[in-house]
């Protein structure tokens, strides 16, 4: 017998230690931090709050994982679900909206890039929106705009304080003027919501610009923001291009606008329900509530 043969005969002895079949990983298993790029087991990092058990960083979250955050279990009662985005300009790019809207639609099995309804933070009534970056952007067109809009509406009939957890791209260039002039509407309901005596509060998210920046976002009785957050109107490249300088580090951060008086707390997510429930205290003295005191600190 040849060597040759010898380690032929061999090879066809061996067992075969290859798995007969590959195991599949399901999708969603694992996360990447974007700030520090550790992997985590995703239940880990929800039962963490998507924030990075390394470096402190807030990931970007949806908006069911918000509201599960936020509201006390059972007491969810969405608004306004009925309403559905249609395409009045006919509007096509690359791709006609219509399309968007329904690719939109199926990736995140919503109807629209936000959730609104009222229930229960610390045993305290809330009306809240919350945006859903996922959803074109979280940019704001008129069914945005309106389902917000009713809210603000809802807690003012209800006497109820508001919050809007902001994640955008500003408005929906899809819709044009109908679009912009949602930045007005949702402007004069929150102002008869002042009138009534009534809180609101905006918490600013990365990333919150544009349009919503303009209007809702920074209209707030207590504006929070949370660490490291992008908050701005234009982006900070085209600003620097039509100022022709170079823009101070950390600009369009939720820290430098802390620095400079345009946000009144940076809030780490852990402490966003307790601060909220709080503040709803502090204005509304007769609620009673489960919360104990908290100290808010600028510094996380």
């Amino acid at each position: 017998m040849s060597l040759f043969d010898w380690f032929a005969n061999r090879q066809k002895s061996e067992p075969d230690l290859k798995p007969n079949q590959e195991r599949e990983i399901a999708d969603g298993l694992w996360s990447k931090c974007e700030s520090c790029g550790v992997l985590a087991y995703t239940k880990d990092l929800q039962a963490n709050h998507f924030v990075c058990s390394e470096c402190n960083h807030h990931l970007r979250v949806d908006s069911n994982e918000r509201i599960r955050q936020l509201i006390d279990p059972e007491t969810w009662q969405p608004l306004n679900e009925q309403l559905r985005p249609t395409d009045p300009l006919n509007f096509h790019d690359r791709k006609a909206y219509s399309d968007r809207l329904q690719e939109a639609q199926e990736k995140t099995d919503l109807t629209e890039g936000v959730q609104t309804g009222t229930g229960l933070i610390d045993g305290l009534p809330l009306a809240l929106g919350v945006m859903d970056f996922r959803f074109m952007g979280g940019s704001m067109g008129s069914v945005v705009g309106e389902k917000i809009c009713r809210l603000v509406e809802h807690a003012t009939e209800q006497a109820f304080p508001l919050a809007i957890i902001c994640a955008s791209g500003g408005a929906r260039m899809q819709e044009g003027m109908l679009s912009l002039m949602q930045m007005a509407k949702i402007s004069g309901a929150l102002q008869r919501h002042r009138e009534a005596g009534l809180l609101y509060i905006p918490v600013l998210t990365h990333p919150t610009t544009g349009g919503v920046t303009a209007s809702f976002a920074m209209l707030g009785d207590v504006t929070l923001a949370e660490p490291k957050a992008t908050i701005g109107f234009a982006g900070k490249r085209v600003i620097e291009q039509t100022l022709r300088e170079k823009l101070p580090e950390g600009f369009q951060t939720s820290e430098y606008l802390l620095q400079h008086g345009f946000v009144d707390a940076i809030i780490n997510r852990f402490q966003l329900k307790k601060t909220i429930a709080q503040l709803i205290c502090l204005h509304q003295p007769y609620f009673p509530t489960s919360s104990q005191p908290i100290t808010v600190t600028s510094d996380q």
